[in-house]
């Protein structure tokens, strides 16, 4: 009969992947150095995330100066974060599907347009949330 497998310990790191995570400290520096490289990537190839940053950025600020609360003002700044979440997904499933092929395909096709429409959603939720709150 079989041990059951020792749960509690790690996972053992294997070295065939230069990709596996470190441990501790060294695991979130790298993470977050990957997240901003991925935000950068964004700013500098993508024109959609640009355009909803220079409308969102000013958002945000003016989000705190007009909450009445500061739930009101978390809410108001977290409906535009939201649509950069939305965007950055959007712009990531278009690059994995570019890199994919470059023949027309109507699976890849759907899986744009499934991108796109998640971002419009969050857009049409950030101006119904912003137009709910701030209606006289």
């Amino acid at each position: 009969m079989a041990c059951a497998p020792d749960r509690t310990a790690p996972p053992p790191q294997t070295a065939d992947s230069p990709y596996k995570s470190r441990d501790g400290w060294a695991r979130v520096w790298q993470a977050a150095r990957y997240s901003a490289a991925g935000l950068r990537a964004a700013v500098r190839h993508e024109a959609a995330f640009r355009q909803e940053l220079l409308v969102g950025v000013p958002l945000v600020v003016v989000a705190w100066w007009v909450a009445k609360t500061p739930l009101q003002g978390l809410t108001l700044a977290g409906v535009i974060v939201l649509v950069w979440v939305a965007e950055l997904l959007n712009s990531a499933v278009e690059a994995v599907a570019d890199a994919v092929s470059t023949e027309p395909s109507p699976l890849l096709g759907r899986a744009k347009d499934l991108g796109s429409a998640a971002v419009m959603l969050c857009i049409v939720l950030a101006a119904s949330t912003w137009l709910l709150l701030l209606w006289p």
